[in-house]
């Protein structure tokens, strides 16, 4: 099949679940100039913290200071991580401009993830969105586990329909669907956009990829396929869930960067910048970012 040229929109996830399973703690200047540099890439949306509690996401525990701290770029969005009312609290004191709220597709990952069933979750979710909206944020949803569950296996799309409708259904204007461990292959992928877009429309959706199998660009090839056209992922494949066993690296921006300008698809980043931006956070954790690009960066030099 040929793909057509057309707009995609990268959502940055890099300062938020890319640094949220690092056991490196990065200083808070540090985060600030990092997230300063992306905004100048490009980027439309960087989601630069999570307002989860310290104890339990210790390197994020800065998030108000990072989130007061960072320069606003005209048009770029900057979103956050909230679990919940007192979440919620800090982060509209921190003036972020969209929050995000989050649940599993798997009761088991729930319960390790949230403490809390689907059920008990959903309640939660929905006053914080009630509030966010009403203090004129936006709101975006996460569903995990979506192409599998490190505890359950195999993952019932039709799971997946009533979490997402019920995320809907509270005022979240945008889903954004994990592969959480990185299961999926592209003939899952196809199967399951297959069912869900007959419920939502692709600019509904967006995608949310981990590399744990090599398998993340493959899978945004073929959701590009299916229409869908927003995609998050992290520079240089920082991260992954502290929650799932074998989460490994986000989906790297600069790998998907690299596919979709080969491919004449607009983003409207560069690819420089985002480079500089990835060279510059190397560092400070101690180790090589795991992205292909990043690697054949490192071999050139």
């Amino acid at each position: 099949m040929r793909i057509e040229p057309r707009s995609i929109c990268i959502k940055e996830v890099g300062p938020r679940d890319g640094l949220q399973n690092e056991s490196v703690f990065v200083d808070t200047q540090d985060k600030i100039a990092w997230i300063n540099q992306l905004s100048h890439s490009g980027l439309s949306y960087i989601e630069i913290t999570s307002f989860v509690h310290p104890k339990w996401i210790p390197a994020l525990a800065d998030a108000v200071e990072v989130a007061q701290g960072i320069e606003r770029v005209p048009g770029v969005t900057y979103a956050a991580l909230v679990p919940n009312a007192r979440g919620l609290e800090r982060a509209l004191a921190a003036n972020i401009d969209e929050v995000s709220i989050f649940l599993s597709a798997s009761e088991a990952h729930n319960q390790s993830n949230i403490n809390k069933s689907i059920q008990e979750t959903l309640p939660i979710l929905g006053e914080t969105a009630r509030e966010a909206l009403a203090a004129g944020k936006s709101v975006r949803g996460y569903v995990s586990t979506v192409f599998g569950c490190p505890y359950e296996g195999a993952v019932p799309v039709e799971n997946v329909i009533r979490v997402t409708e019920a995320l809907f259904e509270m005022g979240v204007r945008e889903v954004s669907l994990g592969d959480t461990i990185g299961v999926a292959n592209p003939r899952q992928v196809h199967d399951v956009l297959e069912v869900l877009l007959k419920h939502f429309d692709a600019g509904q959706l967006a995608m949310h990829f981990h590399d744990t199998r090599g398998m993340a660009v493959a899978n945004v090839l073929t959701s590009i396929e299916m229409g869908m056209s927003i995609f998050d992922s992290s520079v240089g494949g920082l991260g992954g869930c502290p929650y799932a066993p074998g989460a490994s690296g986000n989906l790297a921006t600069d790998d998907l960067l690299y596919m979709l300008d080969g491919m004449g698809m607009k983003t409207g980043v560069d690819a420089e910048k985002l480079k500089a931006a990835a060279l510059f956070i190397q560092p400070k954790m101690g180790r090589s970012l795991p992205s292909h690009s990043m690697q054949a960066c490192q071999a050139e030099v």
